[in-house]
C-alpha cells in the first residue's frame, strides 16, 4: 500500500562509501518507522538500521560506527550513509517501513557490491 523507492546502490571498492536513499510515495499516515534490511546470498535477511519519528536510530552491531541513518519526517525519506565498506557488506539492501518496528512495506531492493 505504501510503495518505497530505493536508490544509490552500486559497486565500490573496500573502504569506499555509498549513500542509499529511500522515499515513500505517500503521506506519513502509515509510517512511524523506516529503515534498511539486507540479504546476502545464502544468508538470512538481517536488519541494518531503523529509525523512528523521534530520530533515534538503531544499528546492527556489524555496522555501528560505519553507517549512519537519517530521516526527514516531512518527506518520508531516509538515507543510509555507508562508510568504510567491507566485502561482507555485499548484499541486496531493502528499504522497509511501517507503523511499528515490524515492517509492513518493502522496496524492491538495491544491490550493493563491495569488492576486495
Amino acid at each position: 500500500q505504501v510503495p518505497l523507492v530505493e536508490s544509490g546502490g552500486g559497486l565500490v571498492q573496500a573502504g569506499g562509501s555509498l549513500r542509499l536513499s529511500c522515499a515513500a510515495s505517500t503521506n506519513s499516515l502509515y509510517i512511524n518507522v523506516m529503515g534498511w534490511y539486507r540479504q546476502a546470498p545464502g544468508k538470512q535477511r538481517e536488519l541494518v538500521a531503523r529509525i523512528g519519528r523521534g530520530g533515534s536510530a538503531t544499528y546492527t552491531d556489524s555496522v555501528k560506527g560505519r553507517f549512519t541513518l537519517s530521516r526527514d519526517n516531512a518527506k518520508n525519506t531516509v538515507s543510509l550513509q555507508m562508510n568504510s565498506l567491507k566485502p561482507e557488506d555485499t548484499a541486496v539492501y531493502y528499504c522497509a517501513s511501517g507503523l511499528t518496528v515490524t515492517p509492513a512495506y518493502w522496496g524492491q531492493g538495491t544491490q550493493v557490491t563491495v569488492s576486495s
